[in-house]
């Protein structure tokens, strides 16, 4: 959660952006932090947040920007696993029907906008950059470093998520919503598109930490799988030389003194270093000699020996026959 932390308060800190791209992530804060709540016919405008900054800017924009004063409110829930976690919740309830209409969440005829207003989504870049930092400070999240990696926010309605994807469209990435537990949602996982759209959204600094410590985990994850694999090798090596030997062991008595002396050398090589390679037990021949040839003379041992069987076998079946 530090670096989710680290991000929102990157992006609640910009403050050079020009009014209209402080309308678009001023509206989507409230779009995608809760919305519009309709009480004895008043509107009221009600966003909530996870991060106390982003909080403080929507409360600050909406003073600054349309003139209403908004409070907020801290709550505390208590989360299954016994933690408490705090949340933030903006509200204006006079003048909130103003705000609406300002905002563009309600059109001119008073209806709600279930997803972004238009003139944000076909508007300049800034405005569809900070739609998309106004989405993710209410409702998104970020995978640590060294998991699965995802950028991901949750969606009021299958509309705000089609809205979301057509911003990021217009950005150069693609962002296709899914439903997951009964809910809309805006999901990237490729890395580098991740990267991209935190320093789109402004948080350059908070990208590059994300891709660092990504960066640190995938090359700790790709030493333990070398690890393994080495571990899993020298145990497949150990079990076939186990094997050999045994075999080895078998060919010896059943050839006895039968056995050319280079044959029996390489044999007796196997039995006596039973935890050694190929490459070793050459390397342990006298004189030297390859993996290759130490392997050959190996093998053609074990066929001596399996010639040698079926020919007792044969002549044990010529003598009962007889």
């Amino acid at each position: 959660m530090a670096l989710l932390d680290d991000v929102k308060s990157e992006l609640a800190a910009i403050d050079n952006e020009l009014p209209a791209a402080k309308k678009a992530q001023a509206t989507a804060m409230i779009r995608f932090g809760g919305g519009l709540r309709l009480v004895q016919r008043q509107i009221i405008v009600q966003a909530q947040f996870d991060s106390l900054k982003a909080a403080q800017w929507l409360q600050d924009t909406i003073r600054e920007l349309y003139g209403h004063e908004a409070l907020m409110t801290q709550i505390s829930r208590p989360t299954p696993n016994g933690t408490v976690v705090q949340r933030y919740v903006v509200h204006v309830e006079r003048g909130g029907a103003a705000l609406a209409l300002q905002t563009g969440l309600l059109d001119r005829r008073k209806r709600l906008v279930r997803g972004l207003p238009a003139d944000i989504i076909s508007g300049n870049i800034a405005q569809v950059k900070a739609a998309w930092r106004g989405a993710f400070l209410a409702h998104g999240s970020l995978s640590d470093p060294g998991k699965a990696s995802f950028l991901e926010i949750i969606c009021p309605t299958s509309e705000a998520a089609l809205a979301l994807s057509g911003a990021a469209r217009r950005l150069g990435i693609t962002a296709k919503p899914r439903q997951l537990r009964s809910s809309e949602r805006i999901t990237l996982k490729d890395p580098d598109a991740i990267e991209r759209m935190l320093v789109l959204m402004g948080a350059p600094h908070s990208a590059r930490e994300w891709t660092g410590k990504r960066t640190d985990g995938e090359a700790r994850g790709k030493a333990n799988r070398l690890a393994n694999f080495d571990d899993a090798n020298m145990r497949r090596s150990a079990k076939a030389a186990a094997e050999a030997s045994e075999k080895v062991r078998k060919a010896f008595e059943i050839l006895g003194d039968d056995i050319p002396e280079n044959l029996r050398a390489a044999g007796q090589l196997r039995l006596e270093h039973g935890d050694a390679s190929l490459e070793e037990l050459g390397r342990l021949a006298d004189p030297p000699i390859t993996k290759d040839a130490i392997a050959g003379r190996i093998r053609r041992l074990l066929q001596l020996a399996d010639k040698t069987v079926k020919a007792r076998e044969k002549d044990m079946a010529a003598d009962s026959v007889k």
